[in-house]
């Protein structure tokens, strides 16, 4: 089945090249398009994609509230890519807190914007770790987050847990993490799926953040 994904921009334009850089892709289907973070939600119920790529910066709702509205409202959400124009952005780190799963630059070339997708289809590695980490080192409160103190603290993680939350930090795949630690690959996703469990984490982008934000992990 192919990748279904929903288009979310402003500009015609930004619309436009994703459409045809994705839809010159066997495994990829470009499902709808909208021009404001407002019509999200009747749209992923009408289109049912697997993916939402999504301006982080729009006129009447921009990507942050779209992606908490489309969290909160939505039972089974897609996954949500923030496309930017800037990388080292406050928004972006304020729409992957919101729950986005990854962001994605505007400049970005056709075989990076396909790997994105495909990435956030799949949802087991984390996209552009440098960069979420680097976002979390300047936005991230600095491992003095509460709220993120306390769910880690609620989490009560294995030793092993711990481990697999520090390599997922890293960016590793389940595969990556599953060579270092020397276990299976299934091993490994029973791992992570215990990890997303005990921080009430949505992905592993929110899981890692969870980390950076607790000062469980370094952002440096």
């Amino acid at each position: 089945m192919p990748v279904r994904v929903l288009l979310v921009d402003d500009e015609p334009l930004v619309r436009a090249g994703l459409r045809a850089v994705l839809e010159a892709q066997p495994d990829m289907e470009v499902v709808g398009e909208a021009a404001d973070g407002a019509a999200v939600i009747p749209l992923v119920r009408r289109t049912r994609p697997d993916v939402v790529a999504m301006d982080v910066r729009m006129p009447l709702l921009d990507g942050i509230e779209a992606t908490r509205a489309l969290l909160r409202t939505v039972a089974e959400p897609p996954k949500i890519l923030v496309v930017t124009t800037f990388e080292n952005d406050e928004y972006v780190y304020e729409a992957l807190r919101a729950g986005a799963d990854g962001f994605l630059l505007k400049r970005a070339r056709p075989a990076e914007i396909v790997h994105a997708v495909r990435l956030i289809a799949e949802g087991e590695s984390l996209l552009f770790p440098a960069s979420v980490r680097q976002l979390a080192a300047e936005y991230g409160d600095g491992g003095g987050n509460r709220a993120a103190r306390a769910a880690l603290e609620r989490a009560r993680l294995t030793e092993r847990e711990g481990e697999v939350l520090r390599l997922m930090a890293r960016g590793l795949s389940n595969a990556e993490i599953a060579a270092r630690l020397v276990v299976g690959t299934e091993t490994v996703k029973s791992h992570v799926s215990a990890v997303l469990a005990k921080l009430g984490a949505r992905d592993r982008t929110q899981a890692v953040i969870t980390a950076y934000e607790s000062g469980f992990v370094a952002p440096g």
